[in-house]
């Protein structure tokens, strides 16, 4: 398994490169991550796409899809591909700290 080192912390990840636990995310995790994805400064929109994501994977259970992100979340799909560039959904999941979207490559 692999392993992300940020401010002195270890953070396990699966196979994918995704936070294997959930409840190990910080923000110091979704800054460092998004570097990692070519995000040099997480903006007030990205926390907005990043708070949204937890929290309906909190509720529902399943990372939510850009047609979620979209239609309960408010995000129009243009925001997310300008926030996230190259995947957003998968690149914002990964950030978030939550498993690999289903139906991503």
């Amino acid at each position: 398994m692999a392993e992300v080192t940020v401010d002195a912390k270890t953070f396990a990840l699966d196979e994918d490169g995704f936070l294997a636990d959930q409840n190990d995310w910080n923000e110091e995790f979704a800054k460092a991550i998004a570097k990692e994805e070519g995000i040099d400064e997480l903006t007030e929109g990205h926390w907005n796409v990043i708070n949204y994501m937890r929290s309906d994977y909190a509720d529902k259970g399943a990372v939510p899809t850009i047609r979620r992100l979209k239609k309960a979340g408010g995000i129009p799909t243009k925001d997310l591909y300008a926030l996230f560039p190259d995947g957003p959904a998968k690149k914002a999941a990964r950030i978030s700290g939550l498993p690999k979207p289903k139906g991503c490559v």
